[in-house]
């Protein structure tokens, strides 16, 4: 039996002002949403298009829905009405599909640019000169749907503190430089989002503002 209170508050209690919690709902039912929103909990997060687009028609309009996976193209369209920030942006053709159907909702869409910090090649990302090239682009500045919020990453699997602790060290770099050489005055560019269950304290001593917990919270993913 998941003790859902517990163990939110057992995280909550660790997180410093300041440090927002993304719950990482993926795959989990209605149900435990349900008892963590009770709770007074509203950030939710969700990585596959239809399964996000409906628990937003089944559950409370006043949960704020954040897509946390990697995002193709052809699926922006079902979150595109009513999510409140993408975390993993790695592409100028991806957001330029997220402004487009951003324009067809009449709104603008909060995301995260994705940096690539980890030793697996299997996770998505850009490293940080290919993100002053998208920034500096004409194209990205035709884009007036689309709002940068902030950074977001993922560390290497390992248990090798050190490892994770530098990578984090280096998303922090490069959201400094990238604050201060094009978004100095763009207050809401703020968020650095990094962390999960296992890594977020570590994330959190090297300047994260948002971490991704799920199995810490839920219990184990359901396949």
């Amino acid at each position: 039996m998941i003790d859902i209170k517990t163990n939110f508050e057992k995280v909550t209690n660790n997180l410093p002002k300041g440090v927002k919690l993304v719950a990482v709902s993926k795959t989990k039912p209605n149900e435990l949403i349900m008892q963590a929103y009770t709770l007074g909990y509203r950030i939710f997060g969700e990585n596959k298009p239809q399964d996000l687009k409906q628990k937003h028609e089944d559950l409370p309009k006043d949960i704020e829905w954040h897509f946390i996976g990697h995002l193709q193209t052809n699926k922006v369209k079902y979150i595109a009405p009513f999510v409140s920030l993408i975390h993993a942006v790695d592409s100028l053709k991806l957001l330029k599909t997220i402004n487009k159907e951003a324009v067809k909702n009449n709104r603008s869409i909060n995301f995260l640019f994705q940096l690539h910090i980890a030793q697996e090649d299997t996770k998505f990302g850009l490293s940080c000169n290919e993100l002053e090239t998208i920034i500096t682009s004409n194209e990205f500045a035709e884009l007036k749907n689309i709002n940068p919020i902030g950074l977001m990453a993922m560390a290497t699997n390992t248990s090798d503190k050190q490892i994770v602790r530098r990578e984090f060290n280096l998303v922090k770099k490069c959201f400094d430089k990238l604050k201060s050489s094009f978004f100095k005055d763009k207050e809401d560019f703020k968020e650095i989002s990094t962390g999960m269950s296992q890594d977020y304290q570590l994330a959190i001593a090297e300047g994260s503002t948002m971490v991704r917990i799920g199995s810490t919270l839920f219990g184990m993913r359901n396949k």
